[in-house]
């Protein structure tokens, strides 16, 4: 086979697109052919194949040997010595097939291949015989690619990867590298320059802030198959759900995932909550940023740990019962240089147009929700965490700003989608394709958006032109409960609607009530520091507000720390306050979580039945008082009232229409002695007469849970 000296140059400068055409075993019709192989500044390189035979290889040009072979026993390895330094034998990266079928890049080009992580990336394989790693990455503007790494010095020439044609994948089997390896791709640009990028399919990452790519093999074994198939049975919108938020960094500094199994499922297991939600846990370059920044989609965190780590403490915390919601951020990435953007030198990630690729609030891009390519590599993302690390669901960031291309964008800013309207369809249909393509293969699984505004359908089934999500955070209800518990008692019954208003929409979709992390941290101070007057009207302000959530329809959502009280708000950059468990009244204050979580898990009515209005009664009393809320749950024959105090004094005597007659018993009462309360309160419960009126004392500030 003819060479030109241009293309030989340019292979052995590893600058070429199709290496494999020239490198490697090139049969002709002749029954033989000729072996080529790249050994620059070597003295003699020989070709030894496994039947013993040796083929002398004569330098052709820049580095380049080559030779006649006549045999017919294939494999082979180099034998390869220099004038200064010893010889060495070496397996050929260029005698391999491609480890990827015609069948894996169709998918590819349609953004439906369901399991991209096993394709892409780095994944160490045997290959003929021969033990290495795969290397394959999707850069489709790149004239060539080739991996760098520890195994080779970081000098990428003799391992140029191969373009597989319109799909724009590049491949290379190195023999030479293998799990441990730390490596990155060199792209050389449409525009001219190389780049040097890590790898978005990789599977683990350098801790920050190094950010070279690593080759990882996982080898533990699951233990929660009970788990998972009770999930599978389950339906979440009809079981209790309380949702304790962390950020594992700050959680108790110090502690990696494998640490943090013990004491974090101690935790959970004394407070009661069902399901735990870790922010961010794919790699990102700034730790400020709470891994809302995104550079390594497949990756978790190397900061606290290994990815089998990270396993380790999701198998633990489901086999004690526990769930594991993820944050995923598809909404929009960072602008590091070593990362997504700009990948192959041109967009290929984010959206090429500015005025849909960008967040200028943000300094990010956005992903190009119309491309097949990326939309599969996000939809694969998500089944990669479902399926890899047994996630039990994912609280997909910042929904709305996925779907308004006028989102923060002032007039002439943004462009109109096809039919003039404001929405992005293109994101709108990737949203549903990734939670209808979950809900599929992971039955049982929770789907949260993360939506701030009224777009319709958030949780109705793509069937019927919803979104498909599971649940929806309620920001309307948190904006004006927070609004409201802030103001002095003094002043609440003068917008008792910003806690009703709620209940005129608490059906439209299935929600979380959330107390996130973005509520107590830039200035807005913990849940504790909002509550109006001294410290103790603080504490009992806290036990009513969280009582009255808890009944509240929807599931519930507790960001770490206001748990005990924490007084000063959050920061990454230090752990939580735990020393004021050694205050009584702080340590009182946990103990009460504890029994809200395990009153609410007890009461099917608070759960049971959260998606039907007819469930939920408001209730009226014949003296209204606009500092007092009252409302029924219901499931089947049992029922539960809750009935909140939110004025600054205990209320004797006030009548109440009970939804029927008899004896309603008092499972809680926030202002117990026990929880640091006052004690005041009805000798554990309250006698209606027959028509459902009850006379009862409301201690200050303060919520009663009855049941019947």
């Amino acid at each position: 086979m003819s060479v030109s000296e241009e293309v030989l140059d340019a292979v052995a400068a590893g600058a070429y697109h199709a290496p494999h055409d020239v490198l490697g075993l090139r049969p002709d019709a002749t029954g033989g052919g000729t072996v080529r192989v790249r050994r620059p500044l070597a003295q003699t390189v020989t070709a030894v194949f496994a039947d013993g035979a040796r083929v002398p290889l004569a330098h052709r040009r820049a580095g380049i040997w080559e030779g006649r072979w006549t045999g017919t026993v294939r494999p082979y390895v180099v034998e390869t010595t220099y004038p200064d330094g010893p010889g060495f034998t070496a397996d050929d990266p260029y005698r391999h097939l491609p480890t990827l079928g015609e069948l894996d890049l169709h998918l590819i080009a349609e953004g439906r291949h369901e399991r991209l992580w096993e394709v892409l990336g780095a994944h160490v394989r045997e290959d003929a015989g021969v033990v290495g790693t795969a290397f394959a990455v999707w850069a489709p503007h790149a004239r060539a690619v080739r991996v760098v790494g520890d195994f080779n010095a970081w000098d990428g020439a003799g391992h140029a990867m191969r373009s597989l044609g319109a799909s724009g994948v590049w491949e290379l089997f190195a023999p030479d590298a293998g799990e441990g390896t730390v490596y990155k791709y060199e792209i050389l640009s449409a525009d001219g320059p190389w780049l040097l990028k890590a790898d978005p399919m990789a599977q683990r990452a350098e801790t920050p802030p190094a950010t070279g790519s690593v080759v990882t093999v996982s080898h533990h074994t699951w233990s929660d198959g009970e788990w998972i198939a009770a999930r599978a049975a389950a339906q979440p919108v009809a079981q209790p759900m309380s949702v304790y938020e962390l950020h594992v960094g700050s959680w108790r500094p110090g502690l990696g995932y494998r640490d943090l199994a013990a004491p974090l499922i101690e935790h959970v297991h004394r407070l009661g909550f069902t399901h735990v939600e870790f922010m961010p846990l794919a790699e990102h370059p700034f730790g400020g940023s709470w891994g809302y920044q995104v550079s390594g989609y497949y990756a978790p965190t190397s900061r606290f740990g290994a990815p089998d780590d990270l396993r380790h403490l999701i198998d633990e915390l489901h086999r004690a019962g526990i769930g594991v919601i993820l944050d995923w951020v598809p909404g929009h990435f960072p602008k590091d240089a070593f990362a997504l953007g700009r990948f192959d030198g041109r967009p290929v990630y984010e959206h090429p147009d500015p005025r849909r690729g960008e967040h200028r609030d943000w300094g990010t891009y956005i992903f190009d929700y119309g491309r097949n390519e990326v939309r599969g590599f996000l939809v694969a993302n998500a089944l990669y965490w479902l399926h890899e690390f047994h996630v039990d669901g994912l609280r997909v960031d910042a929904v709305a700003s996925m779907l308004y291309l006028d989102y923060s964008r002032a007039d002439g800013e943004w462009e109109p989608n096809i039919h003039g309207g404001r929405e992005n369809l293109e994101a709108i249909r990737f949203l549903q394709e990734v939670d209808a393509t979950a809900y599929r293969l992971y039955p049982g699984i929770v789907m949260i958006a993360e939506e701030s505004t009224s777009f319709a359908g958030v949780t109705a089934p793509t069937e019927r032109g919803g979104l498909g999500f599971g649940f929806k955070w309620n920001m309307g209800w948190m904006n004006d409960a927070l609004v409201y518990i802030q103001r002095d008692p003094l002043y609440r019954r003068h917008h008792a609607g910003d806690l009703s208003f709620s209940f005129a929409y608490a059906f439209s979709e299935n929600f979380v009530l959330p107390i996130s992390h973005d509520e107590v941290v830039h200035g807005k101070g913990s849940l504790l520091a909002k509550m109006p007057g001294d410290h103790e009207r603080k504490l009992a302000g806290m036990r009513g507000f969280l009582a009255y959530m808890w009944a509240h329809p929807g599931k519930q959502l507790l960001f770490m720390g206001q748990e005990f009280g924490q007084l000063s708000e959050w920061s990454e950059s230090r752990g939580l306050d735990w020393w004021l468990l050694d205050q009584p009244s702080h340590r009182r204050l946990q103990e009460f979580v504890g029994a809200l979580n395990r009153a609410y898990a007890a009461t099917p009515a608070l759960w049971r039945r959260d998606a039907d209005p007819d469930a939920f009664a408001h209730l009226g009393a014949p003296q209204w008082d606009p500092d007092v809320l009252a409302f029924s749950r219901r499931d089947g024959d049992a029922t539960l009232v809750a009935v909140c105090n939110f004025s600054g004094a205990a209320l004797d005597g006030y009548e109440l229409d009970l939804p029927h007659g008899g004896r309603w018993r008092q499972v809680l009462n926030t202002d117990a002695a026990e929880y640091g309360g006052s004690g005041v309160g009805n000798l554990g419960e309250v006698t209606a007469d027959p028509a459902g009126r009850a006379v009862m004392v409301l201690p200050a500030l303060a919520v009663l849970w009855l049941a019947d």
